[in-house]
């Protein structure tokens, strides 16, 4: 009897055609059938992976849910002993620290995406990347750059500067980030956003994108935004959309970005436990991220992928322009707890930064609901 599992991914070429392209061939290797839904940006960042799991055998996850995930025993972790070369082989080639980042005790999900806040310009406007941030404050109040601030990528932003300078934000508790560490961060995101169209607070990535790639877009650059390779390619926008390393202060080197990106998951309530870990490994592994999973949309996880002269050209260097950044981001908290955190920090800072809320009363604000996140 043919198996039929069901797999859930989130709205966007990028997340949903490699799935599915994958999942045609993984049916003709196995005979095992996988049929994809989706859902929107927005749900995909913050519904709880547990009423997922409910539904799906496969689920497509980022790592903050990790903690979350954990607790509800809503997963099957996937380091399986009789299958430790094979993971070996997908943690070897791993980009970054996406590999690590679904693990919390286990092997939660399987990197198949890595991402982190990069830059992205308009190549036939700029002639290159804009390196040294100080220089996006002025394109900001010319009205020629714009940084997605809807939440939850106002705190991304907000972790990435942290760590850029050297402060990052606490991952285990009780302290989110020292008072004078955090006003400098938030100087910083003040000086960016001051001079931007306030309609960047209701936007997410996918919505810089799609204004960026119009023709007459107003906007050249956007300084921190997570990459999506879709848009570098020829024909997926009337304009394309170049890549490369963050913008940096003061000459450091592009670290800091808040890492990004997604993860194969299986659900702890398949009936086919075995089936659904064995597409898991088989689309994270080398061979299939570097083949089908990019030709297919797709914005692959694994290192083989990343250096593929064949992989990088169709997208304007997209993954050489941007893997120093990569290596360099930072992991951010993933506790049991940090999801609501997430959401109501989000809030937070657009709130004080939209009224000019004093930096001090936000951050103390910011510190004592990051030690109640650990409450439970």
């Amino acid at each position: 009897m043919m198996v039929k599992l069901k797999g859930m991914t989130w709205s966007h070429p990028r997340g949903y055609d490699p799935m599915a392209a994958c999942s045609k061939l993984w049916l003709e290797k196995t005979g095992v059938e996988i049929a994809w839904e989706k859902r929107s940006l927005q749900d995909f960042e913050t519904f709880p992976v547990e009423e997922l799991a409910a539904a799906y055998d496969l689920i497509v996850i980022d790592h903050p849910h990790v903690g979350q995930i954990t607790r509800e025993n809503c997963l099957l972790p996937l380091d399986d002993a009789e299958h430790a070369n094979e993971l070996a082989a997908i943690a070897a080639g791993t980009v970054g620290r996406s590999y690590p980042s679904y693990r919390q005790g286990r092997q939660w999900a399987l990197p198949i995406d890595a991402a982190t806040q990069v830059q992205a310009y308009r190549p036939d406007r700029l002639g290159g990347p804009v390196t040294d941030l100080a220089e996006i404050v002025g394109l900001a109040v010319k009205g020629r750059a714009i940084l997605p601030m809807r939440s939850p990528h106002v705190l991304m932003t907000f972790f990435t500067l942290a760590a850029h300078l050297g402060t990052p934000c606490g991952i285990e508790g009780p302290e989110f980030i020292a008072g004078a560490d955090g006003e400098v961060v938030l100087d910083w995101m003040a000086r960016i956003v001051g001079g931007m169209d306030i309609r960047c607070y209701d936007m997410d990535p996918i919505a810089v994108f799609d204004l960026m790639g119009e023709i007459d877009s107003p906007y050249d650059v956007t300084p921190f935004i997570y990459g999506y390779v879709s848009y570098s390619f020829a024909g997926f926008r009337p304009a394309r959309i170049a890549f490369a390393d963050m913008p940096v202060i003061d000459g450091r080197a592009p670290n800091g970005s808040a890492l990004g990106g997604t993860g194969i998951a299986v659900s702890a309530a398949t009936r086919a436990p075995e089936e659904a870990k064995a597409f898991a490994r088989w689309i994270a592994g080398g061979p299939v991220q570097a083949g089908a999973y990019a030709v297919s949309n797709g914005q692959p996880g694994h290192a083989d992928a990343w250096i593929s002269d064949a992989v990088n050209a169709p997208a304007l260097d997209f993954y050489r322009n941007t893997r120093a950044t990569l290596e360099g981001s930072y992991v951010r908290p993933r506790h049991d707890g940090y999801m609501a955190f997430q959401s109501e920090a989000s809030e937070m800072i657009t709130h004080g930064l939209r009224t000019a809320e004093r930096h001090t009363v936000l951050l103390d604000k910011l510190n004592r609901r990051f030690a109640q996140s650990f409450e439970g």
